[in-house]
């Protein structure tokens, strides 16, 4: 196919994928059965998604002797004889995600069996040649299911609260880096956002997400796998970055007692607005509250450190 995605050669690439794929194609037409409910954020509206068929990624054990344990299901010997592999950019390899999150969501996986590590750069030129999809990135402590093999994500750009949040408050006419703090909103967790322009100074904006980091809670340590990031094309047609420094990959609710426990795993989808829930118990007791709590958790509610903001705009 050719490099730039239209909104035809998205769906034609879906459909010759469910034709091919029984699997995939029961998981999307499981997608009509999702249900959501709103949480009041303060001045951001988000939702809670029940989505069953998720309960493989957000319960996906990430600790270092379960990844050494199984094969690797993003490298291209492993995957089901079914899959669809179409070269793109860079050599990356775009998939069809047969568990997906939203009715358009791909998988783009780096050909090498190598770990998630910095945010890749790549993305740019990806959100550039998909202008109607965002492009996100899971840090290897941030939601990533496999994260000893690189790869982003893409949904439509439509779909996520955080993109309008950050096009609705970033001028693009401030070029450059500018922290969610200075939007002046009531925002259950802050971000770094940027417009990237096409000149010099776009180019050093890009490349600063090779240094983002989150500061482990735990330990106050500095971790470049403690984040998330999005890039896509903005109504201003310029290249749109926000970057969601984390504090630990899951919220304290996840390592409570059995009956006590909420399995909700905030990956970057759940980071831009909507939280997964793969059970219906966890579904009915996520509300206002209980949202902000998770994302407390996860990620920096009151105000972005220096230390991180220092690194992006100095």
């Amino acid at each position: 196919m050719t490099t730039r995605l239209t909104n035809e050669s998205i769906n034609s690439l879906i459909e010759e994928q469910l034709a091919a794929w029984p699997e995939a194609k029961e998981n999307f037409f499981r997608l009509g059965e999702c249900r959501r409910h709103s949480v009041d954020l303060g001045d951001w509206h988000g939702a809670v998604q029940l989505n069953p068929a998720r309960i493989r990624s957000t319960g996906a054990k990430v600790d270092a002797r379960s990844i050494s344990e199984r094969p690797c299901f993003l490298c291209e010997a492993n995957r089901p004889k079914e899959q669809i592999t179409v070269p793109w950019i860079s050599g990356w390899q775009l998939l069809v995600n047969p568990f997906p999150i939203l009715p358009v969501h791909f998988t783009i996986v780096h050909p090498g069996h190598v770990a998630q590590a910095e945010i890749p750069l790549e993305m740019a030129a990806m959100a550039e040649a998909a202008p109607d999809l965002v492009i996100f990135f899971n840090g290897a402590k941030a939601g990533a299911s496999a994260p000893d093999h690189r790869h982003v994500q893409a949904v439509l750009k439509s779909e996520l609260p955080l993109v309008r949040l950050a096009e609705q408050n970033h001028p693009s006419s401030r070029g450059g880096w500018m922290s969610s703090d200075e939007f002046g909103l009531d925002l259950p967790f802050h971000f770094m956002s940027a417009v990237v322009t096409p000149d010099t100074d776009g180019m050093k904006t890009l490349v600063r997400c090779m240094s983002a980091f989150g500061i482990d809670k735990t330990d106050g340590h500095e971790d470049a796998g403690l984040l998330n990031a999005f890039m896509w094309i903005g109504c201003d047609v310029l290249l749109r970055i926000v970057v969601v420094p984390r504090r630990a990959h899951r919220p304290d609710c996840w390592y409570a007692p059995d009956d006590e426990r909420i399995m909700v795993s905030p990956g970057a989808i759940d980071m831009a607005g909507i939280l997964i829930t793969p059970m219906e118990k966890d579904f009915q007791q996520v509300d206002d509250a209980l949202g902000r709590r998770i994302y407390a958790d996860v990620a920096f509610a009151n105000h972005l450190p220096e230390q991180i903001k220092s690194r992006f705009l100095s």
